[in-house]
């Protein structure tokens, strides 16, 4: 399948809108790699669970091609400016979650070691996927999260990182729901970019399903992550003319999964978003231009502000 041309830039949603959307599973996350192997350092994906509910379909716009440049690092994380004194989202907290980690692959006993998700038991972390070229996607979530806190912070959100890319490995997705869980934040977004097949492209973002087990309960999360995720995925269309996902969603750019610990673990509302799929050429392009990764970050800021002031 091809994303559907139809006129316009903007994501139109139906009935549910932006009050939130749901749909099945698929593929991509923090913890929904295949484990790391000391002699490859980049995991292939796993087999993508069947979609569990049907979703509703939204209009999409096909993106123009991008000009590809060399991957550029945001600012120095040391040089990240505070809150603004005063901004539509002064008082608020805001968690993000830079995917993986560029040294996972350095530590494959550690990302391997099985950690409680409530509903069963899954790797600490993985080494995420990686373009052609050899971009990975631990260093292209890093370099969202600080273009993502730097869009946050000009309206006065305080942003908090799961890591900042200071850590040797990890963190295991239990603590990156921790962290989140600990902050009291408002909302929480983790960042991914996709290793699905060649001929499959564009974004979607996962919601939490309805989970309980163990330390897993998500009853209070589900519906406003519903509405973070909806609200994520209109503005990233209109921001970047990226299409949603043609291979996950149904058209809908949403996605809704009860395997990743990232999410089950979450009690703040909480969506991972895959920014495209870094096996696409096309997608690649986009992902490894810097200023689509702005045009990204800037989609997902204004997805939560949206969110945030109702």
């Amino acid at each position: 399948m091809t994303p559907r041309l139809v006129a316009g830039a903007a994501v139109l949603f139906l009935a549910a809108g932006l009050a939130g959307c749901s749909n099945g599973s698929g593929e991509g996350g923090a913890d929904d790699r295949q484990p790391a192997a000391a002699s490859s350092p980049t995991a292939r994906p796993a087999p993508r669970p069947q979609p569990s509910q049907s979703p509703e379909p939204i209009a999409s716009a096909i993106p123009s091609a991008s000009e590809r440049t060399e991957p550029t690092q945001a600012a120095s994380p040391r040089e990240a400016a505070a809150p603004a004194a005063d901004g539509p989202l002064k008082g608020k907290v805001v968690v993000v979650d830079p995917g993986h980690n560029t040294r996972n692959a350095q530590h494959t006993a550690e990302i391997n070691r099985q950690v409680d998700i409530g509903t069963g038991h899954k790797e600490c972390d993985t080494t995420g996927t990686e373009t052609n070229s050899g971009y990975s996607e631990a260093a292209f979530t890093l370099d969202v999260a600080h273009r993502l806190r730097s869009a946050l912070q000009a309206q006065g959100a305080k942003v908090v990182l799961t890591h900042d890319g200071d850590r040797p490995y990890g963190p295991c997705v239990t603590e990156r729901a921790e962290i989140g869980n600990t902050a009291h934040g408002d909302a929480a977004v983790s960042l991914h970019a996709d290793g699905a097949g060649a001929g499959d492209r564009g974004f979607h973002v996962i919601l939490p399903a309805s989970v309980r087990g163990g330390r897993a309960d998500t009853s209070a999360i589900v519906g406003p992550s519903k509405e973070l995720g909806a609200r994520i995925a209109g503005n990233f269309v209109r921001t970047t003319g990226s299409a949603p996902s043609n291979y996950i969603g149904k058209g809908t750019g949403l996605d809704t999964r009860g395997d990743l610990g990232g999410l089950n673990l979450s009690t703040i509302p909480k969506v991972f978003i895959e920014c495209g799929n870094m096996r696409n050429a096309q997608d690649a392009a986009q992902l490894t231009d810097a200023a689509w990764r702005e045009k990204a970050a800037q989609g997902i800021a204004d997805g939560i502000r949206d969110f945030l002031r109702g």
